[in-house]
């Protein structure tokens, strides 16, 4: 399970690689059940970005899949084409979600917000790397 040291050291990854892109962020960790173990907005980053990086956390784990292939299988004619509507408005299907796993298994996932989705994505990929 992801604890609070385990969600601080995946934040200050996350920070510096926004850091290093001079792209401030909101950036959220959840543990296995999707439930926030917490969270950091950045000096200037969007605040309408505080609930899309919870969501795009909990999107990530509760479907163990980064919200990036998410969004690709979401499209029309997809897959999961409308899957956004469900879980009462609490699925974001924008890049920048990224599960966590130890041994194999998803135990809690990181949650970008900010930036575009490239650069959502590559800091949640640098939070996640932490873990």
């Amino acid at each position: 399970m992801v604890n609070l040291a385990d969600a601080r050291r995946v934040i200050a990854a996350a920070e510096a690689k926004a850091g290093q892109i001079g792209q401030p962020m909101n950036i959220a960790v959840v543990d296995g059940g999707g439930n926030l173990v917490s969270h950091v907005r950045m000096d200037g980053a969007w605040i309408g970005s505080i609930d899309i990086s919870q969501k795009k956390a909990f999107t990530s784990r509760a479907f163990d899949i980064a919200t990036k292939d998410l969004a690709t299988h979401s499209q029309s004619g997809g897959q999961f084409f409308g899957i956004h509507a469900s879980n009462n408005g609490k699925i974001m299907i924008f890049a920048g979600g990224i599960p966590l796993k130890k041994d194999g298994k998803v135990v809690g996932a990181v949650g970008v917000s900010g930036g575009s989705g490239d650069q959502d994505h590559a800091v949640a990929e640098a939070g996640a790397a932490a873990y």
